[in-house]
């Protein structure tokens, strides 16, 4: 039996994650046959700035992963991250067009379409867009209207747009390893397809990413995305918050913080040996006043936020935490306590893999929404006219 190869690649202020899924044609969970992961460079707050070191990174990852599947990699599904990210709100009317009042295909089209004809600023972009709810003749909260009959037809959505050079940095980048852009995802919503389950979605949930440079929320409801958000602070404020409580370098503090800060022992005291001889000593009690401090502002962003679009302490199905900022400990306590709603850690579920590290939820996520449907499922849309044009904008400029 013939199987589809699909690779996901993740492009982090802390690390570029990618791997390879197999989706076999005789059914069955897919199975994702192998990560890759390589220390970021050219990569700030989530954005893409230095676009040959992102390249040589993505590269390598390539290389290594074609060499694990043992099949050449041609394309990828990439996430788009940074706090340039934001969503809009908007609405689109159309008259159905064909003499008997069936609608189409084609109307949907052209009704969301005209959801997208809003005004933004010359270098913003729509990146894609999130139908919530169709009105046929005033009918609202209407979820499939193919098929139906009426005369005007309306369209709810969520536009969720991006700073375009960002956006044209990374596509150059990922371009220049000579992979193909299959779909470009938010980082606030990759990890969904791989942590939440149709129910959850249904009653109303959100995952939270805490990322290295940035923290991503994606609240859904009734089966849709409602609503994102990217905070510029994530754990790597937490590794600089403690390079200056303890006076050391940024490398000596993400060493405590990895070693120290993820780990119940040493309440008395620990020593980290900063080189051949020389050591640290390490307040447990201080460090964890520097981490608990960060963590806490981060919830009050993301409460802040859920306040904004009245869901502030009513999620029925809760927070799921990803990415590894979540690895960090008590975390899930702490966001009980800010967040007033039920909360867990993500788990990969739907596909068939070795890792569970929530770091590499992100990626897992965009193979499992790949996997799930070619277009449309878990927030991967194929297509988005913003990834066309600037493919075809870059590609006669990539060697």
């Amino acid at each position: 039996m013939r199987s589809e190869i699909i690779a996901g690649l993740d492009v982090g202020t802390h690390s570029i994650k990618m791997a390879v899924l197999q989706q076999r044609e005789e059914g069955g969970d897919p199975e994702i046959l192998g990560f890759g992961e390589e220390i970021s460079s050219g990569v700030r707050k989530g954005a893409v700035v230095k676009i040959e070191e992102v390249t040589k990174k993505i590269q390598t990852l390539k290389d290594r992963l074609s060499a694990i599947s043992g099949q050449k990699i041609r394309e990828v599904i990439v996430s788009v991250g940074g706090s340039h990210i934001f969503c809009v709100p908007s609405h689109g009317i159309v008259a159905v067009s064909r003499a008997d009042g069936q609608i189409s295909s084609e109307d949907v089209d052209r009704v969301l379409q005209a959801a997208q004809a809003f005004s933004l600023p010359s270098n913003k972009d729509i990146l894609d867009v999130f139908p919530q709810q169709f009105v046929v003749d005033e009918e609202e909260q209407v979820k499939e209207v193919v098929g139906m009959k009426g005369v005007r037809l309306e369209a709810d959505v969520l536009a969720v747009c991006g700073f375009t050079p960002y956006i044209r940095n990374l596509h150059e980048a990922v371009l220049g390893a000579d992979l193909d852009i299959r779909a470009t995802v938010p980082t606030s919503l990759m990890s969904s397809p791989a942590v939440l389950t149709p129910q959850q979605k249904e009653v109303g949930v959100a995952t939270l990413d805490l990322g290295a440079g940035t923290t991503g929320l994606a609240v859904y409801e009734q089966g849709d995305l409602i609503h994102t958000a990217v905070f510029p602070v994530g754990s790597e404020n937490i590794t600089n918050d403690i390079a200056i409580g303890l006076r050391c370098e940024p490398d000596i503090a993400e060493r405590i913080k990895v070693e120290f800060g993820s780990s119940q022992r040493g309440k008395k005291g620990e020593r980290v040996e900063i080189a051949e001889g020389k050591f640290l000593a390490v307040s447990q009690k201080l460090l964890r006043r520097i981490i608990e401090a960060r963590v806490k502002e981060i919830f009050q962003l993301v409460n802040k936020e859920l306040k904004q679009i009245s869901r502030q302490g009513v999620l029925p199905g809760g927070v799921v935490l990803v990415g590894g900022g979540a690895k960090l400990p008590k975390i899930v306590e702490e966001a009980k306590r800010e967040l007033k709603v039920t909360v867990r850690l993500g788990k990969p579920q739907g596909v068939v893999s070795l890792q569970s590290d929530p770091a590499f939820l992100g990626v897992i996520g965009l193979l499992v929404g790949a996997a799930a449907d070619g277009h449309h499922e878990g927030g991967i849309h194929m297509g988005t006219s913003l990834m066309q044009n600037v493919r075809r904008m870059l590609r006669p400029f990539i060697p």
